[in-house]
C-alpha cells in the first residue's frame, strides 16, 4: 500500500477507509494512517488521523480501542486548542458521548469514574456554550445501566426538557434511546409509538432504522402484531447484517428467532458470526449476545434436540446442550462482572429474566428459506395419540369412540382404530370386533390392502354379517383398480354385486352394506372410462346413478350414505367434464359440495371445490375461482395435508394478486412457503412460493423484505423445475429490490444474470429490458464503462426489435456516461446527436396518430436532455466566452425542446414549462434578463391557460412547484429587465 505523502492524500485516504466495512481490517488501517500523519509534521493532520481512528474504533468490535486516541486528543484540545479547527473541535466535544457510553460498556472501569467523566463533560460542554441535552442524556445511560430507575426518570425528564443543540444526538438516535426506556418500563405501546417516525423513514443515520428496527421485534410480539414483528425481523437484519459493530441487535434478531419457533434460522444466524461468539472488545453487546444464545439453545434442547450439533466458538465442536451451559456461564459471568462494578444486581437480573424467556408464538412463518430445520416441524392433527398403557383408556371405550367416529366419517378414524389394535393385542376378541379392525387396518394401507380387506369378509362372514363381508370384498376388488389391474377388478366385484342385491331384495342387508359395494363398483368403473373402451363412460354412469337410486330417500340423518350421494354427484361431474360438458361438470360439482358441508362432512369437500376453481379460472370467472379456493381453505381446515394447504394457498394467491391485493396475496404466498416446508417440499413447492412471495412484497415497496426472500428461493429454484421464467422473473425482482435499496453493483449483477438467460430466448423483448436495466444500475453503481457497454447491448437490442424508445433512451444514457469516461463531451454531443436524429427519422416515418404523438414527446425529451447535458458540461474554471458559447449551444436545444412539446398541449405541458424554465435560468446566466422573464412569465401563462390545471392546483404539487419556480427566477431579475 503506497504511502501518505501530503494532508490531501491522508484525507482521500482516511476518507476511503471509511467506505471499508466495519472491522479489525478497517481499524489496522486508521493506525497506519496515523503513523502516516505523525510524519507530515501537521497538528491537525495529527488531530483528523486520531478522530479518524476513533471513530472506526467506536463502529467496531475493538470499542476498547478508543479510549487511548481520546486521550490524547483531549490532551492536545487542553495544551492547544488553536490547532483544531471548527470542525475537529466539534468532533472532539461530540465524541465525548461516545466515550460516556463506551465506559459504561467495559466492566473494568470503575463507577466513580465513570461518574467523575459526567462532570468532566458538563464542565466542557458548558464551557464550550453547548446545552445539557447531551450531558443528560449520558447521565441518563449511566443511570438505567446501573438499575437507579429513580435518577433514571430525572435524567430523563431532564434530557426531554434541554434544548437540542449540535451537541444533541440526531432525533433517530434520540428516539430510539426513549423507546428502549419506555421498553424497561413495560410500556410497549408508547415505545413503538416513540419509534413511529424512525421506522416510517422520517428520521435515520448510519445506525438507525436498524437499532429500531432490532428493538422493536420483542415488543411487537408481546403486543401480538406478529406480522410487524416478522418484517422488522426481515428489513432489520438486513440492515444489520454486514455491520461488526451491531453484536447488541443482531443479538435481537436471534433472540426473535428463538422466540417464533424459529430455531433453525437462530442456528443459521450464529452460524454467520463465529466472531460474535468471542470478540472481547465490547462486554456489553457480548453479554447481550451470550444471553440469547443461552436462550435458543435452552429452546433446543427442550426440543429434545440437546445433542444436536451447532455452531458455536471455533476450536471445538458444540451441541446445543454444552452450548447451552457454556453461553449461560458466559452470560452470568459478564452480568457479575457488571454488577460487581455498579453495586447491584440489575444487569444480572436482566440477564436472567431475557434467558428465562419462552415462546411468544408457536411458529411464526418467515417466508424465508432455512438450510435444515433443527426438528421436524409438524403440523398437529386432530387424533388419537398413542398413550402409555398405564393412561390407555379401558379397550370397550376405544371401541366406542373408534365405532362414533368411523361412522361419522371424521378425518382420524383410522388412528381411533389404531389405538383399537394396540389395546386389543393378547386379548380374545369376537369375530365382529377383529373384522372391523382389520377392515380399517386394510383403509390405512391403501392400494397394498387387498389382503386384509379379504381377511376382513371372512371375519365378517364369521360374525354372522354377510352383507358386509361382500361390502369388504368389494372394497379389497377397488384398492386393485387404484394399482393398475382394472380389469381384474371389474371381474372381482361382480361377484359381490351380484350378491348383495340379492341379499338386499331378501331384507338379509342393510342399505348401507349395498351402498357400499355399489360404490364400490361405481369407483372401479370409473377408473375405466379413463383407459378403457367407449362405453365405459356409459357403463360408469349407469353405475353412479344406480348408488343415486338406492341412496335417495335413505339418507335422513344417516352421514355415510349422505356422503354416498355428494360422491356419487362429484362422480357424475367428473363424467361430465370427462365428456367436455364443462358448464354441467361445474354445476354437479358444486352440489356435491353442498352436500358434504350439509352432512357435516367438509373435509370431502375440497377436492371438489378446487376442481370448481379450475373451471372458473379456465372460464376467465376469477371471482368464482376466488370464492371456491377460500372455501376450500375453510372446509379441509385443520384436516388439509401440510402440501394440501401450502397448493390452495399458492393459488389463492395468484387469483388475490391478479385483482390488485398484493397485500393478501403476500400473506397467501407465505403461507404457502410455510405449508411446502412443511411438507418437506421447500425446495420444490416451497422455491415457487417463495418467488411469488417476494414479487408481491416489491409490489407493496416492501423492498427489504422482498429481497431476503428472493435471496433465500433462489438457490432452490431450477430450469428443470420451475422453469427458466422463474428464475429469470425472480433474478429481476431483486435487481428492482436492490436497486431501491441503493445496492446498484449487487442489482446489476442479478439483472446481468437475467439478461444472460433471456438472451437465449425466441423474444429478446425481456432481454433488452433486463439489459437496459442492468446498464443503468452498472452507473449507479460507479461503473461507468462497464454501464456504456451495457447500453450499447442493450440499444442494439432495442434497434433488432424496432423499439425507437428504448434505443433513444440507451443512446442519451450513454451520452451522460461519456461525460465521465474517455468519450469525454465530443463523444457526448455525438451519442445526443445521434438520438435525436434516431428519433426524428422514427417521427417522419411514423404513420399511426398515437405513435406519432409518443415519438412527439421522445423527441422533446431528447432536445431538453442535450441541453441540460450541454450546460452542465460547461467548466466552472473556463474562459467566460467557452462557458458563453456551451451555455448557448444548451439554450438552441432547449428552443427545440419547448418547441416541439408545445403541439402535444396539455398532456406535454410540464415538459413544456420545465424545458421553458431551464431556458429562463441559461438566459438570466447569460445576462439577459428580459428573456429570462419573459419565460417565467411564459410558464404562469401556460398553466393560467390551462382551466384543468388551474382548477387542481392545490393537489398538483408540479403546478405549484412550476409556478413557484417561475415566481422565484423573477424575484432574482432586476426590477426593469429593459434598464
Amino acid at each position: 500500500m503506497t504511502g501518505v505523502t501530503d494532508f490531501d492524500a491522508l484525507r482521500r485516504a482516511m476518507a476511503e477507509n471509511s467506505e471499508q466495512p466495519e472491522g479489525p481490517a478497517r481499524n489496522a488501517r486508521a493506525e497506519q494512517l496515523l503513523a502516516e500523519a505523525e510524519k507530515l509534521d501537521i497538528p491537525l493532520a495529527v488531530i483528523e488521523a486520531l478522530g479518524h481512528q476513533l471513530k472506526v474504533y467506536n463502529y467496531s468490535s475493538e470499542k476498547d480501542k478508543m479510549f487511548v486516541p481520546f486521550a490524547r486528543l483531549l490532551r492536545m484540545w487542553d495544551e492547544r486548542p488553536e490547532d483544531f479547527d471548527e470542525y475537529e473541535a466539534h468532533s472532539l466535544h461530540w465524541v465525548f458521548k461516545w466515550v460516556s457510553a463506551g465506559m459504561l460498556d467495559q466492566p473494568h472501569v470503575p463507577l466513580a469514574s465513570i461518574e467523575k467523566w459526567l462532570g468532566e463533560m458538563q464542565h466542557r460542554y458548558r464551557l464550550a456554550g453547548h446545552s445539557e441535552r447531551a450531558v443528560r442524556s449520558a447521565e441518563f445511560s449511566v443511570a438505567t445501566h446501573t438499575g437507579d430507575l429513580e435518577r433514571a426518570e430525572r435524567a430523563y425528564s431532564a434530557w426531554l426538557a434541554a434544548d437540542r443543540d449540535r451537541m444533541a444526538d440526531c432525533h433517530a438516535c434520540e428516539l430510539h434511546g426513549q423507546g428502549t426506556w419506555q421498553v424497561k418500563r413495560g410500556r410497549d405501546a408508547e415505545a413503538l409509538e416513540l419509534w413511529r417516525p424512525v421506522l416510517e423513514g422520517e428520521y435515520s443515520c448510519a445506525h438507525e432504522p436498524h437499532s429500531v428496527l432490532a428493538s422493536s421485534l420483542a415488543p411487537l410480539l408481546r403486543l401480538g402484531r406478529v406480522a410487524e414483528a416478522r418484517a422488522h425481523h426481515l428489513r432489520g437484519f438486513r440492515l444489520v447484517r454486514p455491520m461488526e459493530s451491531m453484536r447488541g441487535a443482531y443479538a435481537d434478531h436471534v433472540e426473535f428467532c428463538a422466540l417464533t419457533g424459529n430455531e433453525a434460522r437462530g442456528l443459521e444466524l450464529l452460524a454467520e458470526r463465529p466472531a460474535y461468539f468471542t470478540d472481547t472488545g465490547d462486554p456489553s453487546s457480548r453479554l447481550d449476545f451470550m444471553t440469547v444464545v443461552a436462550l435458543l439453545m435452552d429452546r433446543l434442547t427442550e426440543l429434545g434436540l440437546g445433542e444436536q450439533r451447532v455452531p458455536g466458538p471455533a476450536g471445538r465442536a458444540w451441541t446445543a446442550r454444552e452450548l447451552a451451559a457454556h453461553a449461560r456461564a458466559e452470560a452470568l459471568d459478564l452480568a457479575a462482572r457488571f454488577d460487581r462494578r455498579n453495586g447491584t444486581s440489575y444487569v444480572g437480573d436482566r440477564a436472567r429474566a431475557r434467558m428465562a424467556q419462552r415462546p411468544l408464538v408457536d411458529r411464526l412463518p418467515l417466508g424465508v428459506r432455512t438450510a435444515a430445520a433443527p426438528t421436524p416441524l409438524a403440523r398437529p392433527v386432530p387424533a388419537i395419540a398413542p398413550a402409555a398403557a398405564a393412561d390407555e383408556p379401558e379397550l370397550p371405550a376405544l371401541l366406542a369412540e373408534a365405532r362414533r367416529l368411523s361412522d361419522t366419517l371424521q378425518p382420524h378414524a383410522l388412528q381411533a382404530w389404531a389405538a383399537v389394535a394396540r389395546a386389543a393385542e393378547g386379548v380374545e376378541l369376537d369375530p365382529r370386533d377383529r373384522a372391523e379392525i382389520t377392515d380399517h387396518e386394510a383403509m390405512g394401507h391403501g392400494p397394498e390392502g387387498a389382503g386384509l380387506f379379504e381377511r376382513a369378509a371372512e371375519l365378517y362372514a364369521e360374525a354372522g354379517d354377510p352383507g358386509e363381508a361382500l361390502a369388504a370384498r368389494a372394497r379389497a376388488a377397488y384398492v386393485r383398480a387404484l394399482s393398475g389391474h382394472v380389469d381384474e377388478a371389474v371381474a372381482a366385484v361382480a361377484e359381490p354385486y351380484d350378491k348383495v342385491l340379492a341379499l338386499y331384495a331378501e331384507d338379509a342387508t342393510g342399505v348401507r352394506q349395498v351402498a357400499s359395494v355399489l360404490m364400490s363398483r361405481a369407483r372401479i368403473l370409473m377408473r375405466r372410462t379413463h383407459e378403457g373402451p367407449r362405453d365405459a363412460g356409459e357403463a360408469a354412469e349407469r353405475a353412479v346413478r344406480e348408488v343415486l337410486a338406492l341412496v335417495d330417500g335413505h339418507v335422513g340423518g344417516d352421514v355415510r350414505l349422505a356422503s354416498r350421494a355428494a360422491e356419487a354427484r362429484a362422480m357424475l361431474a367428473e363424467l361430465a367434464e370427462h365428456s367436455g360438458d364443462v358448464e354441467t361438470a361445474a354445476k354437479l360439482f358444486r352440489r356435491a359440495t353442498r352436500q358434504f358441508v350439509e352432512a357435516g362432512l367438509p373435509w370431502f369437500a375440497v377436492e371438489y371445490e378446487v376442481r370448481v376453481a379450475a373451471f372458473a379460472h379456465e372460464q376467465g370467472d376469477m371471482a368464482e375461482a376466488e370464492r371456491a379456493l377460500r372455501a376450500a381453505l375453510e372446509h379441509g381446515g385443520p384436516y388439509l395435508e401440510a402440501t394440501g394447504q401450502a397448493q390452495l394457498h399458492l393459488q389463492l394467491a395468484e387469483v388475490v394478486g391478479g385483482r390488485g391485493d398484493a397485500q393478501e396475496a403476500a400473506e397467501h404466498s407465505l403461507q404457502a412457503a410455510h405449508w411446502a416446508d412443511e411438507a418437506g417440499e421447500g425446495t420444490t413447492l416451497g422455491a415457487w412460493a417463495r418467488h411469488q412471495l417476494g414479487g408481491f412484497l416489491l409490489r407493496q415497496g416492501r423492498y427489504a423484505e422482498a429481497a431476503e426472500v428472493l435471496e433465500s428461493a433462489l438457490p432452490d429454484l431450477t430450469a428443470e423445475t420451475h422453469g427458466d421464467g422463474a428464475i429469470v422473473q425472480t433474478r429481476w425482482w431483486l435487481g428492482d429490490c436492490l436497486s431501491e435499496l441503493g445496492e446498484h453493483r449487487a442489482a446489476a449483477e442479478h439483472r446481468l444474470q437475467a439478461a444472460e438467460i433471456a438472451r437465449h430466448w425466441p423474444e429478446q423483448q425481456d432481454h433488452a429490458t433486463l439489459a437496459h436495466l442492468a446498464a443503468e444500475s452498472l452507473g449507479q453503481a460507479g461503473l461507468p464503462a462497464d454501464a456504456d457497454q451495457a447500453y450499447a447491448r442493450a440499444g442494439d437490442l432495442w434497434r433488432s426489435l424496432g423499439n425507437v424508445h428504448g434505443l433513444v433512451r440507451s443512446l442519451r444514457a450513454r451520452a451522460w456516461l461519456a461525460l465521465r469516461t474517455e468519450g469525454g463531451l465530443d463523444g457526448a454531443r455525438e451519442l445526443m446527436a445521434d438520438a435525436v436524429r434516431e428519433c426524428a427519422a422514427a417521427l417522419a416515418a411514423a404513420d399511426d396518430p398515437e405513435a406519432r404523438k409518443r415519438l412527439t414527446a421522445e423527441l422533446g425529451h431528447t432536445h431538453r436532455q442535450y441541453g441540460d447535458l450541454l450546460a452542465r458540461s460547461a467548466p466552472e474554471d473556463a474562459e467566460d466566452t467557452a462557458t458563453r458559447a456551451a451555455f448557448e449551444d444548451a439554450l438552441s436545444q432547449l428552443a427545440r425542446a419547448i418547441t416541439v412539446f408545445a403541439p402535444l398541449g396539455a398532456g406535454a405541458l410540464h415538459s413544456r414549462t420545465g424545458a421553458e424554465l431551464a431556458a429562463g435560468r441559461l438566459e438570466a446566466a447569460l445576462s439577459r434578463p428580459a428573456d429570462a422573464a419573459a419565460r417565467a412569465r411564459a410558464v404562469l401563462a401556460a398553466y393560467a391557460a390551462h382551466e384543468a390545471y388551474e382548477d387542481a392546483a392545490g393537489a398538483d404539487e408540479t403546478v405549484q412547484a412550476r409556478r413557484a419556480e417561475a415566481e422565484q427566477l423573477l424575484d432574482l431579475l432586476p426590477a426593469d429587465p429593459e434598464a
